[in-house]
């Protein structure tokens, strides 16, 4: 099959034999954590694959039928060509998700931005569309850390989001999106520009993932704070780690363990770093310049007009909609359609 060849799925297979052989070794549940990363990873590659190697069975056997021009196999033949080409059909939509983290989780992260307590409001207002996105997929999302705001909604929030292809599919919501409403905080109802920023990069859990140098970290631990009960608050449980060279600096105190929020901490560090060499095209980690804040609320990639229109505009893609109350809901999946099809072609 020309598309198989083309898709990278070869190259999925090879990767599953390594992990089946790495999950048969002896000592494999030595290290339980990365024992169940890999495991997880075995499911996922499994899960994705095996719809692809049976409709390329199918379509081997029903080429060699062909080939014995057997003029009583010709309506049967007829048949199963249609069968198959609607399996196609309905399967290569994801041959797009061919990057080395597509089938990855995703860290996704919302950071509050010009706006005051407007754009705390709509971070939080982006956080809803995310959640309820995952939850249509049947994804699975889990809080890592958030900071309410001080008079309504939020100011930032990490979460993850875990299911199939979820990296490949929200890889594009990166980026700056703003919101232009009446506000609701003003006692005048002026027209209010608010801006707030969307991180996603791909989870990388596993420590031999990319290689930090315990001597370019800087890491303290201080008292936890915020909500999480009595025991959170009276230890050095918090943790702050800062890759020196990059300047980024991850904090965790999501957890009352100093170990759990450690290991946390760096996973996230890991991910940033990860995703980072994607976007500089560099190998080296000691070659890595930091992200560039000072664009950080300026180019958005998507605007939410409420008024005096209802618009929703993808300003990559040009995809739009004025069903803004259904896109605020979580209903996505056309502006990520756009975007990956303007990206990837397979």
């Amino acid at each position: 099959m020309e598309a198989w060849d083309r898709s990278g799925l070869e190259k999925l297979e090879f990767k599953l034999v390594d992990l089946t052989k790495q999950s048969e070794a002896p000592d494999f549940w030595s290290d339980g954590q990365k024992a169940g990363a890999i495991m997880k990873e075995q499911a996922n590659l499994k899960a994705r694959l095996e719809p692809w190697q049976k409709l390329k069975s199918e379509a081997t056997d029903l080429k060699e039928l062909a080939e014995l021009k057997d003029e009583k196999l010709e309506d049967e033949l007829k048949t199963q060509l249609s069968k198959i080409t609607k399996e196609f059909n309905d399967l290569k939509g994801e041959l797009r998700f061919n990057g080395p983290f597509d089938n990855d989780a995703v860290i996704l992260s919302i950071y509050a931005g010009a706006g005051g307590t407007d754009a705390q409001d709509w971070a939080q207002m982006l956080l809803r569309m995310y959640v309820r996105w995952a939850e249509t997929h049947n994804f699975k999302l889990t809080t890592i850390e958030e900071s309410p705001g001080e008079e309504a909604g939020i100011k930032s929030v990490t979460v993850e989001i875990d299911g199939p292809l979820a990296y490949g599919k929200l890889k594009g919501e990166n980026g700056v999106h703003r919101l232009v409403r009446l506000s609701p905080f003003n006692a005048d109802s002026l027209r209010q520009t608010s801006f707030a920023k969307v991180e996603i990069i791909p989870k990388v859990d596993k420590p031999d993932a990319l290689e930090i140098d315990e001597k370019d970290l800087k890491i303290d631990v201080y008292r936890s704070g915020g909500k999480g009960g009595q025991s959170v608050n009276t230890t050095d449980s918090a943790v702050r780690i800062t890759h020196v060279p990059t300047g980024i600096t991850v904090a965790i105190q999501n957890e009352r363990s100093q170990l759990q929020n450690r290991e946390t901490a760096m996973t996230i560090l890991r991910s940033r770093l990860v995703q980072l060499q994607l976007e500089q095209h560099l190998e080296n980690i000691k070659d890595l310049k930091g992200p560039n804040q000072s664009a950080e609320w300026g180019n958005q990639i998507r605007s939410y007009v409420l008024h005096p229109y209802k618009m929703v505009k993808d300003l990559r893609t040009n995809h739009e909609t004025s069903d803004t109350e259904g896109v605020l809901n979580g209903d996505l999946d056309s502006f990520l359609e756009a975007y990956t099809d303007s990206n990837i072609s397979v």
